[in-house]
């Protein structure tokens, strides 16, 4: 089965961007006005998150999002047979931001959240560092799905690390210099193994590993954002987190980030993905413990 899905998507992927787009056009519409994939999830995202916006203004992010959802989608397959030269046009960085910390020998942390298109910037990063690429992943259920996902994140020289065994995954790597690649703004397993803060002007977990292991080794942390210059065409901004996360008060990497982040989202809200329930617990009394925000619960 696994050979013939990639088969099928590999000779997808051979047809040019903008019959591919045509294509994404149609099913974006379908997805959205037939399908209605998650549409009230993203609706009640954005009424949390732009309170002040009126319902039209909150569907035209919708639509964006899901143009931008599907498109990411399509992209994905499109890496399956893409190039160097290919990637390196529809992907491309701000600067040289990692220089200092190779040169001084250190590892480094990307700290990135769900803006598309995360699985293009997976494996174009490699073309613009000279850093070994660790990317930190959440396995598939369905095994054929697991194993072509697999294949198309690590065809460039990516080194994959389930985040369902991190600890023992990332052991043979300790003694080389890397870059680890974590989406930090995963919902927790457990609301009790969380820092709390406010997101949006609403309590929110995230999960604390991104932060801990950071910490734990003092390497230095990149808050990342990418953006779109064009339907297809993307860059990276990167901003230095941390140089020495461990002279950091426990929380103030992850507060950085999340407001790193949230910021990024207000800037173009159309490229995250809403379509996950980021908010699906509810604030209790008892997790006061794990409050991390400087402002009070909202």
């Amino acid at each position: 089965m696994y050979y013939l899905v990639y088969g099928l998507l590999y000779l997808l992927s051979l047809l040019p961007m903008w019959v591919l787009y045509l294509f994404a056009d149609g099913l974006a519409a379908l997805v959205y006005h037939v399908f209605g994939y998650r549409k009230k999830v993203v609706l009640d995202n954005l009424a949390i998150a732009f309170p002040e916006k009126t319902l039209k203004e909150r569907e035209k992010i919708a639509k964006q999002f899901y143009r931008n959802f599907v498109d990411n989608f399509i992209e994905t397959i499109k890496i399956l047979s893409a190039g160097k030269k290919w990637l390196t046009k529809h992907f491309q960085i701000d600067g040289d931001p990692f220089a200092k910390s190779y040169s001084e020998g250190r590892k480094c942390q990307i700290h990135l959240g769900h803006n598309f298109n995360w699985e293009l910037a997976n494996v174009a990063m490699v073309h613009y560092m000279d850093y070994q690429l660790l990317s930190v992943y959440m396995p598939i259920k369905n095994k054929v799905m697991d194993r072509l996902f697999f294949h198309l994140r690590t065809k460039t020289g990516v080194h994959m690390l389930p985040a369902t065994n991190m600890r023992n995954a990332i052991v043979p790597y300790r003694s080389q210099q890397y870059m680890l690649a974590l989406v930090a703004d995963q919902a927790p397993g457990s609301v009790t193994n969380a820092y709390w803060l406010n997101f949006f002007g609403k309590p929110t977990p995230f999960v604390r590993g991104p932060e801990s292991g950071a910490r734990v080794g003092n390497i230095p942390v990149f808050f990342s954002q990418i953006y779109k210059t064009k339907r297809g065409m993307y860059r990276a901004y990167f901003e230095l987190g941390s140089d020495n996360p461990r002279d950091l008060p426990e929380g103030e990497l992850t507060r950085r980030y999340i407001r790193f982040l949230e910021n990024a989202i207000r800037k173009h809200p159309e490229m995250w993905l809403w379509s996950h329930r980021r908010w699906k617990h509810p604030w209790k009394d008892e997790y006061s413990q794990y409050w991390i925000d400087s402002e009070p619960v909202k």
